[in-house]
């Protein structure tokens, strides 16, 4: 038997403002997915931005309806996206915020797992990381230069 130590490193912001330039445009951009969001059910509105390598962003916002557990998030609607409209063009950066309409979203906001699993997959087979910036509405921002960090001990298409 033997034990192993699994770490993560992030870097946090204490707000939004203290973002490189390009990471709070990119903030910005989910930002405004944000208010696209169709979440009458949860109340709880998410954005996402993907800078791609061809330096087209895309954007995602999650989309609920009545069969509730049916809907989709923001990072999924973006990544889906991308890879349907520029096949094989590599992800640079994912910045994600979310907010809610009956209480302020004041921590960070990382994807949920069936999100990290998905985007582990794209990370995986452009062969090479991207950084993952995420928020609330207010607040810390946390950022990793790689979604893998955020998943250890990933499932991918190996196993199959």
């Amino acid at each position: 038997m033997r034990k192993i130590e699994i770490s993560t490193s992030v870097t946090v912001f204490s707000n939004v403002s203290e973002l490189p330039v390009d990471d709070k445009i990119l903030m910005g951009k989910a930002v405004d997915a944000r208010k696209n969001a169709y979440a009458p059910y949860s109340k709880f509105n998410v954005g996402a931005a993907l800078l791609l390598d061809n330096g087209e962003i895309v954007l995602g916002s999650n989309q609920e309806n009545a069969a509730y557990p049916s809907g989709m998030c923001a990072e999924r609607v973006a990544i889906w996206k991308a890879g349907s409209t520029f096949p094989g063009v590599k992800i640079k950066k994912l910045a994600i915020t979310a907010s809610s309409t009956i209480a302020k979203v004041d921590k960070p906001v990382g994807p949920c797992g069936a999100c990290r699993q998905t985007l582990s997959e794209f990370e995986i087979n452009q062969k090479s990381p991207f950084d993952v910036i995420f928020m609330g509405e207010v607040g810390e921002v946390v950022k990793t230069a790689s979604l893998l960090s955020l998943l250890p001990f990933s499932f991918d298409s190996s196993y199959l």
